[in-house]
């Protein structure tokens, strides 16, 4: 199901950065947590600060390092040009850092952060584009890739020009493009990213086969359509077109959410391993977002909007790659140190490669710390909320630790 050619697998040295630097932004953003005070209910340019840092830093990193790997798998063809992600993640690690400098001290420098930022996404953009024009083979996963960048390149170009207005004073209703702003990136391109790799790596990791595609396809089609209508509300300035684009991406999630449940039924492999729980916390993250998210739309409460993206980001986003990391990572590793030694002497099994005690230990203070601290978030509670990101450090501690002992299993083979 799931077949790579050393043809297309790009090498572990360059692929290796990606997941070093966001674990590292993941650890530092749950830490920053400590010195912001969310349970406010007030948004400001040092929460928009962090949201960057974590977005563009942890979740924009890890999946650029990852789909260098999966987008050729997912279209059967090489890179267009592979190199082009040794350009990628300086690029975006410098833009990232300056651009929160930007939010959170000097705002003169906000718009070269952004064109750092600008130069990584429109980079990868670019060899993305056209490695997926290769693509014989049309599936829902390359679909949902190729809509999915669209998205992103959307989203790039606002919040360059918002990054504009913020620091070089260009006029730009930042208020208003906002909301698309955030639209474009989490729903367009996250969003529609997870939807279009879950359906290869679920049933690869679950040994699911057979399994009705109908509502991922469903999920697909109302996402891409809702996050086009938002913009186009945007544009037009018509909120009821938002608010029902926005009414929309929860019933794509909806769709989706139930499609995991199809494959998680009729997967094969029944093991409740780190990987499994993981993702159960994760899509029960999801589930606790979309409701919270419905309320949203009856009841206008901030403290509901950040408890909504509390768990939207720090438990689904955040639980999807980590989980994820523990599976892709020891595969890396594994495929690219142990496989040209298979028949010749023994090799370590995957699970092998898992530092067992620590991600065990990451997922118990993650998990505490996330629920504690979404019901700070709920009730308004800064002590609450901060025992619980207390609760997460330590967990995001464990998982820096974990990542690097994986990509540094087996180092000494190559050396030798």
């Amino acid at each position: 199901m799931f077949n790579i050619s050393r043809d297309f697998a790009p090498p572990l040295r360059m692929i290796e950065p990606f997941f070093v630097i966001g674990s590292i932004f993941y650890a530092l953003g749950v830490l920053f947590l400590l010195f912001l005070d969310p349970a406010s209910g007030h948004v400001d340019l040092v929460t928009v600060g962090w949201a960057h840092w974590f977005l563009l830093g942890f979740v924009m990193m890890v999946i650029f390092g990852a789909m260098a790997q999966l987008v050729p798998v997912v279209v059967e063809v090489g890179h267009f040009s592979v190199d082009l992600y040794y350009i990628i993640w300086p690029a975006l690690l410098m833009g990232t850092l300056i651009m929160v400098a930007g939010f959170w001290w000097v705002p003169d420098v906000l718009a070269y952060g952004g064109l750092l930022v600008l130069v990584a996404m429109v980079t990868f953009l670019l060899e993305t584009f056209l490695t997926l024009k290769k693509a014989q083979n049309r599936t829902l996963t390359v679909k949902a890739v190729f809509w999915a960048n669209i998205f992103l390149t959307v989203a790039i170009v606002i919040g360059f020009l918002m990054a504009l207005a913020i620091g070089e004073g260009v006029v730009l209703d930042v208020a208003k493009w906002l909301g698309a702003h955030a639209v474009l990136v989490l729903g367009g391109f996250v969003t529609l990213t997870i939807i279009g790799l879950s359906l290869i790596l679920l049933p690869m990791f679950g040994l699911s086969h057979g399994f009705d595609q109908t509502p991922i396809e469903r999920a697909y089609l109302v996402m891409v359509g809702s996050v086009i209508a938002y913009v186009a509300g945007t544009v037009i300035d018509w909120s009821w077109v938002r608010v029902l684009a926005l009414i929309g991406t929860f019933v794509s999630v909806g769709f989706y959410g139930y499609q995991i449940w199809i494959i998680y039924r009729t997967r094969a492999r029944k093991a409740h391993d780190i990987y499994a729980r993981t993702m159960y916390v994760g899509y029960g993250s999801l589930a606790v977002a979309l409701v919270l998210g419905i309320v949203m739309l009856f009841a206008s409460n901030e403290q509901i909007v950040l408890a909504a993206a509390w768990f939207l980001v720090l438990g689904f986003f955040s639980y999807l790659i980590n989980g994820h990391l523990y599976k892709i990572v020891p595969f890396l590793v594994w495929y690219e140190r142990f496989s040209p030694l298979v028949g010749k002497q023994k090799v370590p099994m995957l699970n092998d490669m898992l530092p067992a005690r620590r991600s065990e230990w990451q997922f118990g203070f993650t998990t505490a710390g996330l629920i504690i601290g979404g019901i700070g978030l709920l009730i308004g509670s800064e002590g609450l909320f901060h025992g619980g990101v207390t609760l997460m450090v330590v967990g995001a501690g464990f998982m820096l630790s974990s990542v690097l002992y994986m990509l540094g299993f087996g180092k000494e083979v190559v050396e030798n």
